[in-house]
């Protein structure tokens, strides 16, 4: 398995580094991977594939950026750190790949991502991503991979992801791991850093010290009582829905299982927050969530901000989609061979994030614009919010110089939005975003003669 977890100082080449960038903000504004779209001319096209298939280039100093930005961004907030591994799979496109391994089905070509996006806990803004690692699997059997030692085996991302958003995000007044079903793994709730909080979902009936399993503890528990729970949206035409649900909670005892090779302590107590769906439409499957987690849990109180945490990762899941099908369409890139895909995908990855940004900050919110911009492009971007505004009260930009909704609303009037009728989606802000970066690179050089 190739990865790439270090944090990198960019390139080491400042033409790369430069060069790395503008394919970022080409993949924003045009709200694609195909190398003719982001390069423009044919030039450029070939400018970017020679990019990405430098040996000079890495994912690691691609999203050094990135991670710096994040880390910023987190500055004093409480930061929920949301972890999930995608899958590009290639099936039916994958003759011409070379340097793939076999995807999650183990017959077609692919590769997957496994990122960790910084969250705020209170907005549920997103500020970026803190990490990521990307790789493909070489042909090693399954069951050959599960008897390697546990650092060695892929499930150890998801310490690693908490152990880098305990290093990347310090600046952050705390910081709550999160994680689904597939990181309900033993050595990663003993090898928690010292500095970060978990919830993860749990995935296995499991064994608990003492004999009994968490189905049977859970049964147990004392209820505090119910609340209503908003379900996500799973896709397009999915509005989503409200559950209403009854919550227990408790402690239990996790020992080390028996064939686990890791060293270390033999149990790890946690709280169990359990969350049961009352009365559910339908034909839908009821929710039932048992959620570990190193926070307070004793209390109705503490049981919710628990479930609020944890439903905070849709947001990973929204960023994904906007990668894929509903947005970059990262699975449809025609890039062959592996390494080259994989900083493509890299830059796709911060690209979703800063598209999920720009669309949140329609509607307000509280981040400032040097969540996405430099602070020296604060003054174009101010010129240029003065030309768009009309003479109306509906035609002014409402929001505060230097914010992020301030931005947002300047990016959404240069992709054709007229301040009336439904909000601009994001084929709108994308537009909008490939205007404003021409605009601003113009006001520089303006400014740059002029002191000249």
């Amino acid at each position: 398995m190739s990865s790439a977890w270090k944090q990198g100082t960019g390139l080491g080449d400042v033409r790369l580094d430069e060069r790395a960038a503008l394919v970022f903000e080409q993949m924003v504004a045009t709200h694609s991977v195909v190398l003719k779209k982001i390069g423009g001319k044919r030039a450029g096209e070939l400018g970017v594939g020679r990019l990405l298939a430098s040996d000079k280039v890495a994912v690691d100093g691609l999203l050094a950026p990135h991670f710096a930005r994040t880390a910023e961004a987190v500055r004093t907030r409480v930061i929920v750190a949301a972890q999930d591994t995608t899958e590009i799979n290639f099936s039916g496109r994958d003759k011409r790949r070379r340097g793939l391994g076999p995807a999650g089905d183990g017959v077609a070509k692919g590769f997957f991502i496994h990122p960790v996006i910084a969250i705020d806990a209170e907005d549920s803004a997103v500020l970026g991503v803190a990490a990521a690692e990307i790789w493909t699997r070489d042909d090693t059997p399954a069951a050959d991979r599960h008897s390697r030692a546990f650092a060695d085996k892929e499930s150890a991302r998801w310490l690693r992801g908490a152990q880098l958003a305990a290093e990347r995000l310090a600046s952050a007044a705390s910081v709550v791991v999160v994680g689904d079903r597939e990181s309900d793994i033993y050595e990663v709730f003993a090898g928690k850093p010292a500095t970060v909080d978990f919830i993860i979902r749990a995935n296995h009936d499991r064994k608990l010290a003492g004999g009994a399993s968490l189905s049977y503890a859970t049964a147990a528990f004392d209820e505090r009582g119910g609340a209503l729970v908003q379900v996500a949206s799973q896709g397009i035409g999915d509005k989503g829905r409200t559950a209403r649900v009854l919550i227990k909670s408790g402690r239990v005892e996790i020992p080390r299982p028996r064939n686990s090779k890791g060293q270390g302590t033999q149990t790890v107590t946690l709280g169990v927050v359990e969350v049961v769906e009352i009365d559910a439409p339908k034909g839908v499957t009821p929710l039932l969530w048992r959620l570990t987690t190193t926070l307070p849990a004793a209390s109705l109180s503490d049981a919710c901000e628990v479930v609020r945490l944890y439903r905070l990762r849709w947001r990973i899941e929204e960023t994904f989609r906007t990668l894929k099908k509903d947005g970059l369409r990262l699975e449809e890139t025609q890039v062959v061979e592996a390494s080259a895909v994989m900083n493509l995908a890299s830059l796709a990855l911060a690209a979703a994030v800063r598209i999920v940004q720009l669309v949140d900050a329609r509607d307000g919110s509280s981040r400032p614009a040097t969540d996405v911009i430099s602070t020296d492009q604060i003054d174009a971007v101010a010129v240029i919010s003065a030309s768009k505004e009309g003479g109306t009260e509906r035609q002014r930009n409402p929001w505060p110089r230097g914010s992020l909704p301030w931005l947002s609303w300047v990016v959404a009037r240069l992709g054709g939005w007229n301040c009336y009728g439904k909000k601009p989606g994001p084929k709108t802000m994308a537009d909008g975003w490939h205007r404003l970066s021409h605009m601003i690179e113009g006001f520089h050089l303006a400014k740059v003669n002029r002191d000249v």
